[in-house]
């Protein structure tokens, strides 16, 4: 969706998200000069929102929130790679390295 569509979804103005975008909270993809986003950007907007409105947390609080958001994202694509590299190996390297797991 164009930022105009993502603005009116959110019920904000276009400065408030060209802000947003400054503080690399929300990264748009950059197609033919336009910015264009996502429905995970959307959830990401709605995010922030709370967290600024309702929530009443500062810039530098959304600053983590967000980057630790990022992070958890990052290790769950990382734990897909490593489950999918589980599941390639033989029943018997499988078990082991489950049977490890679960003693921890």
């Amino acid at each position: 969706m164009k930022d105009t569509d993502l603005c009116r979804n959110l019920e904000i103005e276009i400065t408030l998200l060209d802000s947003w975008i400054a503080h690399r909270w929300l990264v748009p993809e950059e197609r033919d000069g336009m910015r264009l986003f996502h429905d995970a950007d959307l959830a990401r907007a709605r995010l922030i929102q709370d967290l600024i409105g309702p929530m009443g947390v500062n810039e530098d609080g959304v600053d983590v929130a967000m980057q630790l958001l990022d992070q958890i994202h990052g290790l769950r694509g990382r734990l897909g790679l490593l489950m999918q590299a589980i599941r390639r190996q033989d029943e018997e390297i499988q078990r082991r390295i489950l049977a490890l797991i679960d003693e921890e």
